[in-house]
């Protein structure tokens, strides 16, 4: 006897529906969310006498975390049933109300039914760690451009030409600035020279940029003299908003370190940053995005994962045609994106070939994903044969020996 576990994972509790190979209910429970009870739970369901378990789960996220360990260190079949797959599916049972119970019921007779549901399988330590330093700095990245927009905002409060002279994003030194100096007549008051030396003095400018900051500040706070309402407030705010980006960006540097750190003892870290455009970061967000390459039977397979394999759109006599897949991961898209836009810059190869699709018509977006799709072909190869890119193909008699 065959027996399939659908678990609804939550927060707190889960629900727990065992059905048989007929869909018959041999099991249905809440559990709660610590080892105890999912320790039971296992042993509840291996009493029911079955030669084979297979367990299916509608989220891989944190929530399930502790589920997955316990059943991984059992030695059980897991599968994966995406919850929109639920939802849609849930359409075709009875009732129109929605429950855990009845969600674990559809979750447990889609894996007893469906032969192509992804089977999960315990990630490598350091693919774990990659994947939660990688997601911390998206965050924090996300915090820093956020804290960066009222910045700009309280700016414009304060002086609207200092707002559009500053360069906030893509220098550091107007950071640094203004954490000491935001209102127009203490910029003035100043000077060039002043606030030249207080920028080289706290390191990491060029004597050239500092100056161009300074000039440009103190140009920008002359063309305003008139004192706005609630200036002592905002400028309070900027300097407070200013400390805080240095505060994200110290952060992101040690995420950084940490990353690459992590990143280097992989094994496929020096195949994967031998590709052109492919940096350490890139490369964790690759690997926690992949996890287990053994899953992607071919390069098809793969590119299809990180939606640059477009799929038919036919319908009667309309066909050929294909669109963009909507069924993808997104971070794996922008890796092979990223990287390939990188590539344009810095490998002749890659360029060639970008130019080449531009020419053929293609629009720049378009050439840039078809450069990208290439790209998958070439990384699979060589984690396939684990080796590193080289500008030319290694002749065969050189394979051979």
């Amino acid at each position: 006897m065959r027996v399939w576990v659908g678990i609804d994972v939550g927060k707190e509790v889960h629900w727990a529906w065992v059905v048989d190979d007929e869909g018959t209910c041999m099991l249905s429970r809440r559990v709660a969310n610590d080892e105890t009870d999912l320790l039971t739970l296992i042993a509840e369901v291996t009493e029911l006498g079955a030669n084979e378990i297979t367990w299916a789960v509608d989220l891989t996220t944190a929530e399930s975390a502790l589920l997955l360990a316990i059943l991984w260190s059992h030695g059980q079949k897991v599968r994966y049933l995406p919850g929109k797959a639920v939802n849609r599916a849930a359409a075709g049972y009875r009732s129109e109300g929605k429950t855990d119970a009845k969600d674990a019921r559809i979750i447990a007779d889609q894996a007893r039914m469906r032969r192509d549901l992804i089977e999960l399988r315990a990630p490598e330590e350091l693919v774990v760690e990659l994947r939660m330093l990688s997601t911390r700095r998206a965050d924090v990245v996300a915090d820093r451009t956020r804290t960066i927009n009222r910045l700009r905002q309280q700016l414009t409060a304060i002086c609207p030409a200092l707002e559009r002279a500053a360069d906030l994003t893509g220098q550091r030194g107007w950071i640094r600035l203004l954490a000491r100096y935001q209102r127009p007549k203490a910029l003035r008051r100043a000077g060039v020279a002043r606030l030249r030396r207080l920028l080289v003095g706290m390191g990491g400018l060029r004597e050239s940029t500092a100056a161009a900051i300074a000039e440009a500040a103190v140009q920008a706070a002359k063309s305003q003299t008139t004192r706005l309402p609630g200036e002592d407030v905002t400028a309070e705010l900027i300097a407070g908003l200013a400390e805080e980006v240095m505060r994200l960006d110290e952060h992101i540097a040690e995420l950084d370190a940490a990353i690459e750190a992590r990143f280097r003892r992989h094994r496929l870290a020096e195949v994967i940053t031998s590709l052109p455009g492919m940096g350490f970061r890139l490369g964790a967000e690759f690997l926690a995005a992949t996890g287990d390459m053994t899953w992607f039977a071919s390069a098809d397979h793969l590119a299809a994962y990180a939606g640059l394999a477009p799929v038919p759109h036919d319908s009667g006599k309309r066909t050929g045609r294909l669109h963009r897949p909507t069924r993808y991961n997104r971070a794996l898209r922008r890796v092979f994106y990223i990287s390939a836009l990188t590539s344009i810059r810095c490998d002749p190869t890659s360029r060639a070939y970008y130019d080449k699709k531009r020419a053929e018509g293609k629009r720049a977006k378009g050439a840039i994903l078809a450069l990208a799709r290439r790209r998958v072909d070439v990384l699979w190869a060589l984690i396939r044969d684990h080796r590193t890119w080289q500008p030319t193909m290694p002749s065969i008699a050189a394979q051979a020996a």
